[in-house]
């Protein structure tokens, strides 16, 4: 059974994370939970995983959660020393790192630390600080995995392939709400029309990213660092079906792809059951 940890656990990629430990309740235990503010959604988290340490934003919404859990007998921690306790310092095998922004670098470089497999649903820390993830990593002999569900194609089409034999590689981009907009239309949107994603379930955050086209450009520097490639063989293709979530060019001019239907429970359960 594979022990885990799931930074952002009440956000999208969290959520979507705990579905699939119930689906495989015999393969998956849940040891650590961290998320923000939204302690009610956690309290019920912990209740149902029964996980040995919980970390919230500040002490004071640690004392209300600890009020409504103090017969589940998890740890209640606060704070970015919380954040990195729920980080590693438990016996989970893997760390899903589904915070938003730069505020999971930290915690995913206290994972790296620790030896844990890092299941990366977090682009930004490699936008920040590739090189110093990626260098920490190779020298703990911690994997890095990779959760998007582009760079988690990626992943998988280069399995048993040598990277000198990498022509390119392309990331597929749906174009977001607004991939069929004029220029003259996109003048007076709105952020609840940035939100429908037509395709995909997702945060907030990256759902307006992915509308401005923003996430993809996040997505192309974090490809850099995972894959070692330089940026003029790493491609971006507009594919609004979001079927073929993107494919790898050889130098034998073969193309390797991975498809599937836009899910992201997919690739987050890739992570969690890899290297099966």
């Amino acid at each position: 059974m594979k022990k885990i940890a799931v930074l952002g656990s009440t956000g999208s990629i969290g959520r979507q994370t705990l579905e699939i430990v119930e689906y495989h309740p015999e393969r998956f235990r849940v040891e650590a939970l961290a998320a923000g503010e939204n302690i009610g959604l956690l309290a019920e988290q912990i209740r149902r995983f029964r996980p040995r340490i919980a970390s919230v934003a500040t002490k004071e919404l640690a004392e209300r959660l600890a009020s409504l859990v103090s017969d589940c007998g998890c740890r209640i921690v606060h704070g970015e020393e919380g954040l990195l306790l729920a980080a590693g310092e438990h016996d989970a095998d893997i760390v899903v790192t589904g915070i938003v922004g730069c505020a999971g670098l930290k915690p995913t470089l206290a994972a790296i630390e620790a030896g844990k497999t890092i299941a990366l649903a977090n682009k930004e820390t490699l936008v920040a600080a590739g090189g110093i993830v990626t260098a920490r990593a190779a020298a703990r002999g911690a994997a890095i995995v990779p959760v998007d569900s582009e760079h988690s194609a990626v992943f998988q089409a280069l399995r048993g392939s040598r990277k000198e034999d990498v022509l390119a590689i392309t990331l597929t981009a749906s174009g977001g709400a607004f991939r069929d907009r004029t220029r003259e239309e996109l003048k007076h949107v709105t952020v609840a029309e940035a939100l429908k994603h037509p395709n995909w379930s997702m945060g907030a955050k990256i759902t307006v990213d992915s509308a401005t086209m923003a996430n993809k450009g996040l997505e192309v520097i974090e490809a850099h660092w995972l894959f070692g490639l330089d940026y003029d063989r790493i491609r971006v293709l507009l594919h609004p079906e979001s079927i073929v979530h993107s494919y790898v060019e050889f130098r034998d001019r073969s193309i390797i792809a991975q498809l599937g239907m836009p899910d992201m429970r997919a690739p987050i359960q890739y992570a969690l059951t890899w290297p099966e």
